[in-house]
């Protein structure tokens, strides 16, 4: 039986190399893919802050498939690089902050402390899965295992904010990126790190 992580590698696969081999063609490179993925999270969080939710989450959804891309096309191309991984890496932290960040402007003049609340857990949470999992590459182990990666939590908080359920969406990820914290040093746990 197929695990989450393979289930998911193999779907973002099925999506992502088709694209990514006719992109190949037009000499586009992955790291300018990426650098479009952060523009488009720049717009959303622009959108989120000033209240358009709907067309915020669209351009999430955008992104994370320019995201997708990205590797797919560096894959496809041969063009895979360390500074690549890293510029990726980066570019994904930076993109969950800004539409965290947007979310907070939206929320804070309406003194609405519950939601800041809930939105800066998500954050860190967010922050701590991606960080779990490179630190554990970084010593040498494998940690993709996890109910709520990137993807994931891409595509319930856009469909959170096109749907105007921003609320709902942010408790359901609140809850997935803690379990998915604890089943990641869980997961390291048991391949016998101290």
């Amino acid at each position: 039986m197929a695990t989450l992580a393979e289930i998911r590698s193999s779907t973002g696969s099925r999506i992502a190399d088709p694209i990514a081999a006719i992109l190949a063609r037009t000499g586009i490179g992955p790291n300018a893919v990426t650098s479009l993925s952060l523009l488009l999270s720049i717009a959303a969080a622009y959108l989120i802050a000033t209240g358009h939710f709907r067309s915020g989450g669209f351009l999430i959804l955008v992104s994370g498939l320019c995201d997708l891309l990205d590797g797919a096309l560096a894959r496809a191309t041969r063009k895979t690089t360390a500074f690549g991984a890293i510029l990726d890496s980066t570019t994904d932290r930076v993109s969950e902050a800004l539409v965290f960040c947007a979310l907070l402007v939206w929320y804070w003049p309406a003194q609405a402390a519950w939601q800041s609340s809930v939105i800066l857990a998500t954050m860190i949470g967010s922050f701590l899965v991606s960080y779990i999992r490179a630190r554990a590459e970084g010593l040498g182990l494998e940690c993709r295992i996890g109910l709520f990666t990137r993807a994931e939590r891409v595509i319930v908080l856009a469909v959170g904010l096109m749907a105007n359920q921003v609320v709902v969406a942010l408790w359901l990820l609140l809850i997935c990126v803690y379990v998915t914290v604890a089943q990641r040093l869980l997961h390291l746990r048991r391949q016998g790190t101290p």
